[in-house]
């Protein structure tokens, strides 16, 4: 699977010969439980357009990063149907997955495990057969993307958790997979490791790609996804814009859920300006009535 960065690419459809307005993933009444008897999702129902940005929100526990690894074929229902570009997960191999679905873990280093960072990067992207001019082209790209381009030789372990986690969202970034799944990109980042990732997510929207994240950074949430879904004891409790979302009508169910909405949509909410008010709005409200 071969497309140009920035054409807006339709990436689940041009995969699998599929029309536009096939959804790249849809979860059909998804139930899983674990070994041990823990049900981790319950009656989980939700279509994901080609291209959006998405968000899965709610405490620990919830459900979240059991359900992200349904989609890239680590887990598979215990009852349900999860469909990726309109193939059922069941009947695919995990390798065949992983050209659709790139999923950086939450903890990276249980994805790591290459001597080197540049090994760590071609890994992914040599296992889909690309080899040459063009393998180092998506390493280079990488590795800039996230910062890394001056550590290609150093070995991962010497590099500080933070950039642990850049790395291991490099090693999927290289692999130019239509579907990308962020486990918790922002924890552990500094403003300048969170810009990046901003700029990770409005990169891959604007080549096409589907882009959905798991996060309890509401802010990080409010700013770079135009979808929202909450999630509490294995179940989709709320779904909607983030406007919606992060409304007050809604703060119960995130207290509930053990979720505060961001502070831009506490103080908007306080000043009549809704729950995502612009920077320039904020400024205004809050200037002096006096001042010039």
């Amino acid at each position: 699977m071969t497309t140009t960065a920035g054409r807006g690419v339709d990436w689940a459809a041009s995969a699998a010969g599929l029309a536009p307005a096939v959804p790249s993933i849809e979860l059909d009444a998804v139930c899983f439980a674990y070994p041990d008897g823990t049900r981790a999702l319950r009656d989980v129902s939700l279509r994901v357009a080609p291209g959006e940005r998405l968000a899965i929100v709610g405490q620990n526990g919830s459900g979240k990063s059991t359900l992200a690894r349904h989609l890239n074929g680590l887990l598979r229902p215990t009852s349900g149907r999860v469909l990726v570009a309109g193939v059922d997960v069941a009947a695919q191999h995990v390798a065949r997955l992983a050209a659709l679905v790139g999923l950086a873990f939450q903890n990276p280093d249980r994805q790591l495990f290459a001597g080197r960072v540049s090994a760590e990067v071609e890994f992914g992207p040599r296992n889909l057969g690309i080899r040459g001019a063009e393998l180092t082209g998506r390493v280079s790209a990488a590795l800039e993307a996230v910062g890394l381009a001056d550590q290609a030789a150093t070995n991962p372990y010497d590099l500080g958790y933070s950039r642990r986690k850049l790395l291991a969202l490099a090693s999927v970034l290289a692999m130019r997979t239509p579907i990308l799944i962020l486990d918790e990109p922002t924890t552990g980042q500094d403003a300048r490791g969170v810009v990046r990732i901003r700029d990770v997510v409005a990169d891959a929207a604007a080549e096409g790609r589907t882009v959905i994240a798991i996060s309890h950074d509401m802010t990080f949430v409010a700013e770079c996804f135009q979808r929202v879904v909450v999630m509490r004891a294995g179940r989709v409790v709320l779904d909607g814009p983030p406007d919606i979302v992060f409304a007050e009508q809604a703060w119960p169910e995130l207290r509930a859920t053990y979720l505060e909405p961001p502070l831009a949509a506490r103080v908007g909410s306080r000043l009549g300006l809704g729950s995502t008010p612009t920077e320039a709005a904020l400024v205004a409200a809050l200037k002096p009535a006096n001042a010039t």
